[in-house]
């Protein structure tokens, strides 16, 4: 059986189970979406939000991408996937509550971390380097207070929800709202070696949510 065949089976017990189960929902959402959450998560195919937070579909507007990462406001430039995604989310759907949810076992803080596609050639690295540079200075900082090891890791891995969270503030559309209580910014953590989610405090400390 090829992949594509394995995901045509998937669907064939969605829409046997769930989709049946939930049918009234998804008719509902026939006439458009009101999600309550925006979530800016890693592309790694172990954090699903949906599953994690166990949401029923249009509950969730999901943003995912290498290593769960918001860049700061700018006009110029090519990194407009996400910016187009959140103005969407806050401006359009007028979610009130964004969530940036990292992870353990994070490749893409493990590319930053190393340095590992640092000068690679096109479609062999590059666009992955230029990406995770974002953390270029956090990296340094990191490393030198807990070294390249699983320690540093999982403390770059917590310090990209504090940067996109302080990316996210950039925007004038989400600090306007935030500013005014309608909209709240919230930092978690997905630890996936034990399955335990972190929740980032208002001073970017972060403990389990159980």
């Amino acid at each position: 059986m090829d992949g594509f065949a394995t995901l045509l089976d998937g669907y064939r017990r969605f829409r046997a189970g769930d989709y049946a189960r939930q049918h009234e929902r998804w008719a509902d959402l026939r006439e458009g979406q009101s999600p309550q959450f925006m979530v800016i998560a890693c592309s790694d195919s172990r954090v699903d939000p949906a599953l994690i937070f166990d949401v029923s579909p249009g509950e969730i507007f999901s943003v995912r991408n290498v290593a769960n990462l918001v860049p700061p406001y700018e006009e110029g430039g090519g990194r407009h996937g996400v910016s187009a995604a959140l103005e969407f989310a806050v401006t359009q759907l007028e979610v009130p509550n964004v969530v940036v949810m990292g992870h353990g076992s994070c490749g893409g803080c493990q590319a930053a971390l190393s340095r590992g596609f640092k000068d690679a050639p096109e479609g062999q690295g590059a666009f992955i380097s230029h990406w995770v540079d974002m953390l270029d200075e956090p990296r340094d900082r990191i490393v030198a207070e807990h070294g390249d090891g699983a320690e540093g890791a999982r403390a770059l891995e917590l310090e990209t929800v504090r940067i996109s969270l302080r990316n996210l503030r950039t925007f004038d559309f989400v600090k306007t709202r935030e500013d005014a209580g309608k909209l709240k910014l919230h930092g978690a953590y997905f630890a996936i070696m034990d399955g335990i989610l972190h929740v980032m405090d208002d001073q970017g400390e972060f403990a389990p949510a159980t």
